[in-house]
């Protein structure tokens, strides 16, 4: 492991030139009395590391020194995958990992390639959470992600809405979805998947066990995704919007409001126009149109229209008094 690290900082100061210690240490996520360690080791090995001092300072190579040790493990190779998501590689266990991949490829391109790499660095970003919500814990994580590799089985402690089961599972794949990390497992010969941050527990065995044959893990998840929207939004709204409403529909309920749109009748006078979206049982789609408020309203279907004028009569008589104060 140090080696790796040694040359990791070597490469790190190849590529990006000057860097303090602190930075160093942030990248390679060590602590900075191990870069004082690991440069003085650099140094006793014969490379030419020049320490500057001062407000400016830092290390830096001697000019017209170049390493070529750059030959990627297998590890590294494997997590130039998670190049484009950081967060990601790092939950999983493999950020340093990944940095030491990232620096070795930049090292073995020629000069204008590796410049536009670092270009394309700076300009994209992949930031995969949604946004206002903190990301679930997943202490789990890094345990399932190697029991996926290894194609090791897994004893889980899972929390279900119903309670709470012990399953034995034989994890096929990881997704992560807006943020949320989900396990695609072998279960009872059927596949099934689970919100990683809901393990209580996972141990994994000393036995291995084979894939499905064709077992295609993004395939598997699309047509999963499909099903569950389908089994979610299985009744339609009749509804009137404004144009305000109009601009929010695919911003709040995203595919299911866009299509809405896109079957929209002619605008009224005032603008307002009629839709038909698909919209989750009666008490989800309640409080998911009300998100609205006034710039909509619900023409069918009857029941739908009864729930929400009901949800308006008690918000009504809620706020239609004073709280009442109490001194103290």
């Amino acid at each position: 492991m140090r080696a790796d690290r040694l040359l990791a900082l070597l490469l790190l100061l190849q590529n990006r030139g000057r860097m303090t210690a602190p930075e160093l240490a942030a990248q390679l996520e060590v602590s900075v009395r191990t870069v004082y360690r690991d440069i003085e080791a650099l140094g006793a090995s014969g490379v030419p590391v020049l320490t500057d001092r001062g407000p400016a300072g830092g290390y830096r190579l001697m000019d017209g020194y170049r390493t070529r040790l750059t030959g990627l493990t297998d590890a590294e190779a494997t997590s130039l995958f998670l190049a484009g998501a950081p967060g990601p590689a790092r939950e999983l266990g493999l950020g340093a990992v990944l940095t030491t991949a990232q620096l070795k490829l930049q090292a073995a391109l020629p000069a204008e390639l590796a410049q536009q790499a670092r270009r394309v660095q700076d300009c994209f970003h992949l930031d995969a959470p949604a946004w206002f919500r903190d990301a679930d814990p997943v202490p789990h994580l890094e345990t399932i992600a190697r029991a996926v590799w290894d194609q090791r089985p897994l004893r889980a402690h899972y929390r279900r809405w119903r309670g709470e089961v012990h399953r034995e599972l034989h994890p096929l794949g990881i997704v992560l979805k807006s943020g949320i990390w989900y396990l695609v497992a072998a279960v009872d010969e059927a596949v099934r998947t689970y919100r990683i941050s809901r393990f209580l527990t996972v141990d994994t065995t000393d036995a291995r066990f084979e894939r499905p044959a064709g077992f295609d893990l993004a395939a598997y998840w699309e047509a999963s995704s499909r099903r569950l929207e389908a089994a979610l939004r299985q009744e339609t709204a009749h509804l009137r919007i404004s144009p305000r409403a109009q601009r929010l529909l695919p911003m709040q309920f995203g595919a299911p409001g866009a299509r809405a749109l896109e079957s929209a009748g002619p605008p009224d006078a005032e603008g307002w126009v009629t839709v038909e979206m698909a919209v989750e049982a009666l008490s989800v789609a309640v409080s998911d149109l009300l998100r609205l408020g006034t710039e909509a309203e619900i023409l069918g279907p009857p029941a739908l229209r009864r729930a929400v004028a009901d949800a308006v009569t008690v918000l009504a008589d809620r706020y239609a008094v004073d709280p009442v104060r109490t001194d103290g």
